[in-house]
This record gives C-alpha cells, structure tokens and sequence, in this order.
C-alpha cells in the first residue's frame, strides 16, 4: 500500500483528536442515555451535554446559556441569518454582508433577497479585508443584520469585525460572524468581537462531521430553528446528538488550552512551507495578509493551472484549489474574484492549510513534491520523471473526463446560431441540424460523410483511452446510416509530464478498434497539451438517399435505446476510488463497443432518424432530435437501462460537472413527471462518452429492429419513449 499523501488540507477538515474520541467513547458504548429522561441514564447524558456547554462557551468567551448545539456550521449559519430576518423584518428589510463569505452565508442571504430583502454585499481590497468604512455607507435605518465572517477559510485573511461591529450596533443592526475558521487558531471572545452571533463548525477544530453550535448573545430571543419538543432550551428541538455534543466540547477544551503553543506551531510550519515554496518556484503570488489565520497559505502559482497541478501531486500532497475547471472555462473561486486577483495567478492557486499533526519533515516533502511538480507543468519545462515500468493513470492527468469536458451546450449554442448558413446544395448535412457528422454529395449515388471528434481521458488505462476514443469518434458516422472508411488521429499530448511510450499505448488502443470497424487510421495530428486528449476525424461514405439524420424522427415513431446510461457518472466514481475493478472493467467494455452492429440494425429496420447518445446526455441529444424534427417526444423514465451502481453513485452526489450542466440546460425544455426523483433527473442528462445509439422508428418496426440489433450482436435494445405530435421540441419525461 502506498503511504498517505502529506495533509495540507486542514482548513476543509481536522481529524477527531484522539483524546476527543476517548471522550466520546463511553457513549457510543454505556452512557446512551436520552438526555431529556429523569433516570440517571438520562441525567448522566444530561450532564455530558451541559459540560459540553460550558466548554464551548469557555472558547469564545460566552456564557453556557448562550451556546446551542447545532448539526454544523451550516445550520448555526442559516439559523442566524434567517432567524434575524424572521424575528426582525417587521422593523427592516436589508442585511448587509461581504464578497468573500463561505456559501452557508451567501446562500440564506440569497433566500432573503428572493423573498424580497435587500442584501449588499461589500467590497474587499486585494489582500481579502473588508474596510469597516464601506460598511458604514452600507447601512440603512432597514439594515437589520450585518453577517461578516471572521477569518476567511480561503485566503486567511482576519477582518476588523470589532470595528464593524461596533459601526452596526450604533445603527441598531445585530451582528452574526461565521467563525467556523477562526475558532481554535486564534483567540475568539463575542465580547472583544462585539458580536449577538456566532457560528461554529466541529469539524474544523478536531471534533467529528455533524456538530457544530451557534452562540446567541442573551436578549436576542431568536425563533426556533427546528419546531418540536423543548430541547435547547426551545431553540432547537430533537433529541441532543450527546455522542457529538460531549466530541465538541472536548476539542473546545483542549484547543483553549493549547490555543497560544497551537498558534506558534502552525505559524511555524506556514511560514517554513512559504518559504521553501518561494524559494524553490519562482513566480508566486501569496494571497491575502501576513497577519491573517497562522496555518493557512494560498498560493498562486503563475502559469499553472491550479487543478492540472492538484492531480499532478494528489498521491503524495492533498491540497485545495482556488480555481475550478469546469466545461463552460476555468472558474475562478468568489474569494479570488472579489480580491480583484490578476488571472495568471488565481488560475494557479492553491490554499495549503496545516495543523497540530503537521511536522516540518511533511513540509519539506511537500515543498519537493510541489516544486517538481510546478517545474515540470510551467511550458518551458521538458522534464518527465513517469518511467516506462511505472503504471500511468491516465485520468489523474486531466481536469474532467470524456465527453462531460464538452462545452455547454448553452454556450455552443450560441456560438453556432452566430456562423453564416452554408449555400453549397452539395452540402447535405451541416451545422443547422445539430447532427453528429457533415455529408457532403459527390454524385448523385455517393456522399462523403465526415467527422471530428476528441476526448480528455476516460479511463485510466491509455490502451483502453485510446479504444473508446476510437470507437467514440466512429460512432459519428455510425449514426448516419454510413460506412466509415478510414480515420486520422488527432491528439494532445503532455510530453512534459507523460513518456511517449504512453502515447504508443493510446495510438494502438485506436488501431485495435478501428481494426474491428475495419478500416485503417492513415494519419493525423499531434500538439503538446497540457494534458491528454485523443480522438479521430472519421471519413465515411453512403448513398445520399440513404442518409439518417437527426431530423426525420415522425409523429408516433418509437424511441429504441441501444446502450445503457451511466458512463459519466461511473467514471468519475472510478477516478475518486468510489467504484471497484469490476465496475470499471464493466464501464470500459461498454464504451468501447462499436455501435456498428447498432447502426446496421438500424439501418435494416429503415429508421427514420438517428442520433448517438454522448457529452449531452440522452435528454440533450433527444432533445436536438425533437426540434431538428419539429415534433415533441416523451421518455419512460423506467425504460431508461442503466448501469450500476450509477444510481447509487447519483445519489451520492457522485456526478460530473458536465452532468449537472445538461441538466441545468434541458430542464426548461422538459416536462418532468410529478415526483420524479433527482437521482433520475440526472441520469437522463448525464454526460456519456460512447454511448448508444438513439433510434427513431416506425412502431411496427421495432421488433424487427429490436431483432436485428440481438442478431447482430449489439450491446442491446431497450424501446424507451416516443415521438408523440408536431411541436417545438419539448420532452415530457414520465416515470
């Protein structure tokens, strides 16, 4: 087993502390009590959740009667910021908050604001801080809450939140602070801070996920959080989570006591890892104050992108982004957008936070890995340290997967009703139909059918990444009822980061499948990429008579399916370790099939229109299908064959960026069925990567296609919809 990677990620979460585990013990196994209960298991559990009370009230300077547990920071959050809003809008209408808060601030602000308060969000200068001055112009005589979080959990920056706070209490408005970061680093008293609220999180201070609690300075009579019985004094009914509660209270103990030795240790240890990094790398850009959290460091990296970077060392140093990558670009954090930081270094940042268990010997490693690694991604780098024995994952290399890297189908959109209207009669099938290939007419008897299509990888295997590229790219021509006859290559390749021996593995991974379409790749095109991507342009031929669009689909045709759904989201389980060999072997085998035999079967069975199933999920690509058509369709949710365990993975949340981005896109094209689930909602729209065919056809002939398709030895035939009347092209998705 390989060691563990050096935890530099302290700011997403601490581990439990062993002495808070010990704590916490005897009531997992003996004192299980129901604190609420008279009988001295009930009053043993009682006692745990009131020392628990009065340790965490003993960190931030409260008293015991101002502390409510809660589940996490997240709901200390939203309880404060709503219930403010609900216990004073009759008097005002306006919160002010700041651009770098975490989500489970931003969020319930964004509730207000839809239900018709007034939220300004002000300014930060480029180091992070807000200027208490803006905050002064921000307020109102309606300003009723002003929530400004103490330490940003990004850049570390501490905010003047005495300051601020004083300047909105003069002008009545109560004062929440998310101290989620802060608590357990530096001192944290309501007091000196002059906050009503307070929000804590016990996973960022060594206690479990699930636990957090809310300070409520006496006097601010909020609204119940949770209605129900009388817990917490009627704050928060449910019976108390005594496990997590006492968990908490030990961390808050144990982090005031060492809180001063604490603070000189992770001082010690950011400032050696700055140092080794800055002098290691030239280039960098430290972002937000000197003076700001001891353990945190953000970091941008000038001419790396920050997630290429993540994956280069995520086996050896486990760090966190300030840049997203995502289809639509490269998605900048909110924090690093509102400190106004120039491109060339928030697209390479990456926030190192350390804690109590971080050695120097860690950092040093750190530095190592990190230094090599930025050396060998800067372009002027020629260094590849992957020997040829060494076992590549080829998903590790890339920022997203597959056809879930397409752009936005909004965004190409756009794009494409821009481009003049090709004139040429000889021109069969172009860009308005949104069809999977060009035809071109030759002569009355021939067209050339022609294709491009490239991926980023799927699998981290290069001969199977090459293989399902191949067939991916044939599967263009497939669709159109033609017959490929010879392909190119084009490929992106990292020569900085990847020998070229696993280039080989792609390239003859492509030749395996193209020998089984039966033709030969003659060609291609090579650029040095950043990372992988490989794919084929695909040259075929068929009697223009005999084209299959997307366009032609009529009303009453039965919708036929020819693989199952799910790749996307089982990729992306594979590369996060969520899947087994098994569902992986299982994945690839279904993407590399040709659809040949499909299309064949198609073919016989005279459909009527044809699309294959990839990077827009089966309801986008159903969808260009509808409108090419002029017709609206319907699916059977429950027909749809699937994949497992993708549901499971759905579920899970284990879903591609490019997933819930055809999802976003589609919906309001769809009529969804009452009730149906999230989870099958995005397994429609999930990003495949060679997937299936999706055949339009006469509903007397589906048996015979369904036949063609068993005989022909194709992955298989499911009858999932129907086109159903002349429309725009809506889909109405039935369960």
């Amino acid at each position: 087993m390989s060691p563990r990677p050096v935890y530099l990620d302290y700011n997403a979460t601490t581990p439990v502390d062993a002495a808070v585990a010990e704590a916490m013990l005897p009531f997992l196994r003996e004192h299980f009590g129901n604190p609420s209960s008279s009988h001295p298991y009930g009053t043993v559990a009682r006692a745990a959740v009131e020392k628990a009370r009065r340790q965490v009230a003993n960190l931030v300077g409260a008293r015991p009667e101002e502390v409510v547990f809660t589940s996490g920071g997240s709901e200390a959050n939203n309880a404060a910021i709503l219930g403010v809003a609900r216990l004073l809008r009759a008097r005002g209408r306006h919160v002010v908050t700041s651009a770098v808060e975490h989500p489970a601030v931003l969020e319930p602000c964004a509730v207000l604001a839809a239900e018709g308060f007034r939220v300004t969000r002000v300014p930060v200068d480029g180091e992070g801080r807000v200027d208490p001055a803006d905050v002064a112009a921000a307020l109102t005589p309606e300003t009723i809450l002003v929530s400004v979080m103490h330490a940003n959990n990004e850049v570390g920056t501490v905010q003047p939140l005495s300051e601020i706070a004083r300047l909105a209490r003069e002008r009545g408005a109560l004062v929440h602070t998310d101290a989620a970061q802060s608590a357990g680093k530096i001192a944290v008293d309501v007091e000196a801070l002059g906050v009503d609220l307070l929000s804590l999180a016990g996973h960022k201070l060594y206690a479990p996920k699930g636990v957090g609690a809310l300070y409520v300075r006496a006097g601010v009579d909020l609204p119940r959080f949770l209605h129900g019985a009388g817990q917490e004094s009627g704050r928060r009914a449910g019976t108390e989570n005594v496990l997590e509660i006492v968990g908490l209270g030990e961390a808050c103990a144990i982090a005031a006591r060492g809180l001063e030795a604490n603070g000189r240790h992770f001082e010690a240890m950011r400032d050696r890892l700055w140092a080794g990094l800055s002098r290691e790398i030239p280039d960098l850009l430290r972002n937000g104050r000197a003076d700001g959290l001891p353990n945190t460091l953000s970091i941008g990296f000038g001419g790396v992108e920050a997630s290429t970077l993540l994956a280069e060392i995520g086996d050896r140093v486990a760090a966190s982004a300030g840049a997203a990558c995502h289809p639509a670009g490269v998605e900048l954090s909110a924090v690093l957008e509102a400190m106004r930081v120039p491109m060339h270094y928030a697209m390479g940042t990456v926030r190192f936070s350390v804690g109590r268990g971080t050695t120097g010997e860690e950092v040093d490693e750190a530095v190592r890995v990190v230094a090599e690694a930025v050396r060998r991604l800067r372009p002027e780098s020629r260094t590849v340290t992957v020997a040829a024995g060494d076992e590549v994952k080829l998903t590790r290399y890339t920022h997203g997967m597959g056809c879930a890297c397409k752009l936005r189908p909004q965004d190409l959109e756009q794009v494409l009703r821009r481009l003049p209207r090709v004139a040429d009669p000889a021109v069969l099938v172009g860009t308005e139909t949104s069809d999977d290939a060009a035809v071109y007419r030759l002569s009355p008897a021939l067209a050339l059918v022609t294709t491009v299509d490239f991926l980023t990888p799927i699998a981290d295997d290069p001969h199977d990444f090459g293989a399902i590229s191949a067939a991916n790219s044939l599967s263009d021509v497939y669709a159109m009822g033609a017959r490929p006859l010879f392909a190119l290559s084009v490929v992106g390749f990292p020569s900085r980061r990847l020998p070229l021996h696993v280039l080989e593995r792609i390239l003859a991974g492509a030749a395996e499948v193209a020998g089984e379409a039966g033709i030969p790749i003659i060609g291609g095109h090579t650029v040095d990429d950043a990372e992988p991507k490989f794919g084929l342009a695909v040259t075929g031929v068929v009697h223009p008579d005999r084209v299959v669009t997307n366009a032609g689909a009529r009303e009453g045709d039965a919708l036929v399916l020819t693989k199952p759904l799910g790749t996307g989201i089982l990729a992306t389980a594979v590369k996060r370790g969520l899947a087994d060999e098994t569902v992986a072997r299982r994945l690839v085998a279904v993407m590399r099939r040709l659809n040949r035999a499909a299309a064949e079967a198609m073919v016989e069975a005279g459909a009527h229109a044809c699309t294959d199933v990839t990077g827009f999920g089966l309801l986008g690509h159903l969808r260009e299908m509808a409108v090419a058509s002029g017709k609206d369709a319907e699916i059977e949710a429950g027909a749809v064959p699937v994949l497992e365990p993708s549901r499971e993975m759905a579920a899970a949340d284990v879903v591609p960026g490019g997933t819930l981005d055809n999802l976003e896109h589609v919906s309001p094209f769809v009529d969804w069925a009452p009730g149906l689930s999230r989870v099958d909602r995005l397994l429609l729209a999930d990003a495949q990567t060679s997937g299936g065919l999706l055949i339009a056809v006469a509903a007397d002939r589906v048996e015979a296609l369904l036949q063609a398709l068993r005989a022909g030895g194709a992955e298989g035939g499911w009858r999932v919809g129907r086109v159903v009347s002349r429309g725009p092209g809506r889909v109405r998705v039935l369960r």
